[in-house]
């Protein structure tokens, strides 16, 4: 008699993340129009209906990549508990949270990759991330417009001053990804301290960054 292999039921986290990882993988090379739920499943080896449990539908499994992964992780709540220079909850300063989110990306080259792959194909109006890439800006200004971040003088409130300053941020480091993720290869951090000096520059910036 040929004995069937007992089914190894894994733990739901664990799931997730091999999902997370498939999914991120496979859009990031083809792109969200050139995969399929059941290419995702068949990568974790697991059933359509499997899949479909942990994520809905196909728009559900953006949601878990972009907003449940992506953008919860990196954050600058995240850099408040580090007890790095410039985290002072009550005072921290912008552009070291900025190194810190660089240094974070640096270590999650496929979901960057996944991210700008999304974000070029969002420009289409009927991709279901093409809202969410729209108000990005805005909304990334909101969150950040939460932290009491200290900031020169001269550049007097944040609410007056740092809304182009944010913007510039956003669009550099969205720049400067693609460059990271083409050939020949360039050092994240290290570019992103180029761009630094541009953005802060001295003397304003000498004792807020």
């Amino acid at each position: 008699m040929v004995r069937r292999q007992k089914r190894i039921r894994k733990d739901p986290e664990d799931r997730k993340r091999e999902i997370t990882q498939a999914a991120a993988r496979l859009i990031s090379e083809r792109g969200f129009n050139g995969i399929s739920l059941k290419d995702v499943a068949d990568e974790v080896g697991m059933s359509q209906p499997g899949l479909l449990h942990y994520v809905g539908n196909k728009d559900g499994l953006l949601s878990l990549l972009i907003t449940d992964i992506y953008d919860a992780y990196g954050t600058p709540g995240e850099f408040l508990a580090t007890g790095l220079p410039g985290s002072d909850p009550d005072g921290p300063l912008f552009p070291a949270y900025l190194r810190y989110l660089v240094r974070h990306n640096a270590n999650r080259r496929m979901m960057v990759q996944l991210y700008m792959v999304l974000e070029t194909e969002a420009f289409n109006p009927s991709h279901p991330l093409h809202d969410y890439f729209r108000v990005r800006p805005a909304s990334v200004w909101e969150k950040y417009s939460e932290i009491p971040w200290r900031i020169p003088p001269e550049m007097g409130s944040w609410n007056e001053s740092m809304d182009p300053v944010v913007r510039q941020c956003i669009e550099a480091m969205d720049g400067i990804q693609l460059r990271w993720l083409r050939e020949p290869p360039i050092d994240l951090y290290d570019e992103w301290l180029v761009f630094e000096k541009l953005l802060f520059p001295s003397p304003i910036w000498d004792h807020y960054r």
